[in-house]
């Protein structure tokens, strides 16, 4: 890269936010970056994110309060430092040297124009319902239209000051602000260009990066933000994200030589990879967890023992190693490993063999009435895709033969699917969840009574109660313990069936470095990336 001198390179292993490069490293002469995307982004605002094709793009425009480092937890970003009182009332002190693209200062403002602009029902932000997790003080008014915008709990108390308020106390809260749907927004900007703000050359952002130009369905530019605060430590000249939707057209043009970096591959490649590429290949944890939920409000699921006896059933090794094969690990509990704040304790699940899973199934089918001469029937839906089908046809075959149980299989395309699940017409459906931040609450809410997620029709009065306090609760290793009451509670009802922790497979050229591999949550800015000479 030119203009690289040793100097910045001892720099930008101290610095936050830089790529950590190893004293002595030889940097390529060009710093070009080709991403891949898994889908043209629906917007370029993060008030119309909408899922991880918008969200790769705008953690290079746009910087929050917060951001994540190599390790997923929050660390400073336009805020410097913050007091916190009772995690409810917030005071941040935003950075001096903060400056948007066109140079103008960030100010606390920005953060509240572009907060109250999330939650203002006018807007229809995609991404509103992330102040409710936040708890912001009144956004639950404002986004009935019972309140304006102006009533959220956000205020600048001056240029460089903000301060939040919370309705309820947030143990996560620091980790949501690394979100991009909490970005500050340039007011100026949107409203000289209304909804062509988005447009090169009329975009402004606060990210290392900024838009260069677009062309739809083909890539998306981007160059260095001459006023970012640590631009000094930005390594890349360019990055250039490439949307392909298809994961074995997206490999071709990896093994092509096109890209750098590929957000999945097939799985059924894996093998084949693994042989040719062996380090390239990427499948490290993930914050996501495949399982099978049962509807409890109706026979046969609404016996608990029946519920036992088919995730017992189930031999998620098996599944983890033969069926994937791709570095999945079976899910004994709802809340993968990897998750911050969880330490997963040993349950039946765990620490029995296959065999003793099978025969305490076979037990408690016989007590619920199933047998020989009354076979369990049922029905499992999953939506069109072959690693569902693979899936549905394993464990149909598990239940058969360890449970006589006679199941009629049922896929639906994606629209049709959730139709059936919103509406509860299923007896046992195929799902997943993957957390939208890193704390056991994204995972075990799910199954409180009121979450719009719960298809199961499970409800349990402890079992929220044990979230609620979680909710409240600051100290650690008290809210850990509260989790794990939830995830026994999860066990000895039967809700769901947890299967396997997902993995986030990707390839990766040797050369390209920085990206942070262990994230869980699989946040990478372009800023952290470097290319060594090669």
């Amino acid at each position: 890269m030119k203009g690289w001198s040793p100097l910045l390179a001892l720099l930008g292993c101290s610095a936050v936010h830089a790529a950590d490069i190893p004293a002595g490293t030889q940097l390529a002469t060009e710093q070009v970056v080709v991403r891949h995307l898994k889908d043209e982004p629906a917007s370029l605002s993060p008030l119309k994110l909408v899922g991880l094709p918008e969200l790769q793009v705008l953690r290079d425009l746009f910087e929050g309060l917060l951001t994540q480092g190599p390790d997923g937890k929050p660390v400073p970003a336009v805020a410097v430092r913050w007091e916190n009182k009772d995690n409810q009332l917030f005071t941040f002190h935003l950075r001096p040297d903060a400056r948007w693209s066109n140079g103008d200062p960030v100010k606390a403002g920005d953060f509240v124009y572009g907060w109250r602009k999330l939650v203002d029902p006018k807007e229809a932000a995609t991404f509103a319902w992330f102040a409710q997790l936040a708890r912001f003080d009144k956004v639950d008014e404002i986004m009935a239209g019972k309140l304006p915008a102006s009533e959220l709990g956000v205020k600048a108390l001056d240029d460089h000051t903000l301060q939040v308020t919370l309705s309820q106390p947030v143990p996560y809260f620091l980790s949501l602000l690394t979100h991009p749907s909490l970005s500050p927004l340039h007011q100026a900007s949107i409203e000289k260009f209304g909804n062509q703000w988005t447009q090169p050359g009329k975009l402004v952002g606060n990210g290392a990066f900024v838009l260069s130009s677009r062309v739809v369905n083909e890539k998306l530019d981007l160059i260095p933000n001459p006023h970012y605060w640590d631009k000094a430590h930005t390594v890349l000249t360019r990055v250039i994200f490439m949307p392909i939707n298809q994961e074995t057209a997206a490999t071709k043009r990896y093994l092509a030589g096109d890209l750098h970096i590929t957000e999945s591959f097939p799985k059924e490649q894996y093998d084949k990879l693994m042989k040719e590429i062996p380090g390239q290949v990427y499948t490290p944890m993930q914050l996501g967890t495949y399982y099978y939920a049962f509807n409890t409000r109706q026979p046969p699921l609404s016996d608990v023992r029946v519920r036992k006896a088919l995730s017992y059933a189930i031999d998620r090794a098996l599944i983890a190693d033969k069926v994937l094969g791709t570095g999945e690990k079976p899910a004994y509990h709802f809340t993968p490993d990897v998750t911050a704040g969880f330490e997963p304790k040993a349950n039946l699940l765990s620490s029995s063999s296959q065999q003793e899973l099978d025969n305490k199934a076979q037990a408690l089918l016989k007590e619920a009435g199933y047998g020989p001469d009354k076979p369990l029937k049922l029905s499992l839906l999953y939506n069109t895709a072959e690693v569902h089908k693979k899936m549905a046809l394993a464990i149909a075959n598990m239940w058969k033969q360890k449970l006589g149980a006679q199941v009629e299989l049922t896929n639906q395309e994606w629209k049709t699917y959730l139709d059936s699940r919103q509406s509860g017409q299923f007896e046992v459906i195929r799902s997943s969840w993957v957390a939208d931040y890193n704390d056991p609450s994204a995972f075990l809410g799910l199954w409180g009574s009121h979450h719009s997620g719960n298809m199961t029709g499970f409800a349990n009065a402890t079992y929220d109660q044990l979230l609620s306090k979680a909710a409240t609760t600051r100290d650690s290793g008290a809210r850990s313990r509260l989790f794990d009451e939830a995830e026994s509670i999860l066990e000895q009802q039967a809700p769901i069936a947890p299967i396997y922790q997902y993995t986030n497979a990707r390839l990766i050229k040797p050369w390209l470095k920085g990206y942070p591999i262990n994230n869980p949550e699989d946040v990478a800015y372009s800023r952290q990336l470097y290319i060594v000479k090669h």
